[in-house]
């Protein structure tokens, strides 16, 4: 510990001693980056026995990312670049991501993207938002199931509390900044989310589906551990017949 590694590239110090403290690897925000920076962060992380990920990135970087690293992927809706590795253990059930609209989708994606990096196998559930409550309802048994539920919305955010007033599970929020002009660019329903009178919610940063998806993996695990083989509602009445 007297010498934590860390790699200095100028114009970046890549702390891969990050997975032994906090078992995940460094992520890289590509938005700000160049196409070169990015190309050479991505070849000096790979190869360490954990997947790479950028977010926020585009295209262009894809195409120079590339010439380092033929193996890198790129999720067009999502705008993320991934190196993958070998997934060597199942899958892990219990995550749920719900959007409001079709619009949030991109963020929604980043979330489950992250998640299933993480190890989860990830339910997507798109465009149930309170103006079509019965969309919603239909979807509630699916819901339930859940370990943590992550709820990606823009507008009025209102799903968010609807959301966490039908389940017994960590709900966590996440404002988008699709919406007209009084949505400021997701100040509004990031103030929504936090205002929720429902409980249960958590809110992270406005388009941050990394830091949900990441989240919403660690309280599955945590969840998954405490409470193994367990749905998120418990619908029994928890006695074995009325009081003698």
């Amino acid at each position: 510990m007297r010498d934590l590694p860390y790699q200095d590239l100028d114009f970046a110090k890549l702390d891969h001693h990050r997975p032994l403290r906090t078992g995940w690897p460094e992520v890289v925000f590509g938005r700000g980056k160049t196409p070169r920076q990015v190309a050479q962060i991505v070849s000096s992380m790979k190869g360490r026995g954990h997947p790479v990920l950028v977010t926020k990135s585009d295209p262009e970087t894809y195409q120079e990312v590339l010439q380092d690293t033929p193996e890198a992927e790129f999720h067009q809706l999502s705008k993320a670049i991934v190196v993958p590795t070998p997934q060597t253990t199942p899958l892990k059930d219990g995550i749920t991501v719900v959007t409001a609209g079709t619009a949030d989708l991109p963020v929604a994606e980043e979330a489950v993207l992250t998640a299933t990096l993480m190890g989860n196998d990830v339910t997507l559930v798109s465009d149930v938002g309170v103006a079509g409550l019965h969309r919603l309802l239909d979807q509630l048994p699916m819901l339930q199931k859940a370990q943590v539920l992550v709820v990606v919305a823009g507008m009025d955010a209102a799903l968010v509390g609807v959301v966490s007033g039908l389940v017994s599970v960590p709900v966590i929020a996440v404002p988008t900044s699709t919406g007209y002009g009084a949505s400021f660019d997701g100040l509004a329903p990031l103030l929504s989310m936090l205002n929720s009178c429902a409980p249960g919610v958590s809110v992270v940063n406005i388009d941050n589906g990394f830091g949900a998806g990441h989240q919403a993996a660690l309280t599955n695990a945590i969840r998954s551990d405490i409470f193994p083989g367990k749905t998120g509602l418990d619908t029994s009445c928890g006695t074995d017949g009325p009081d003698k």
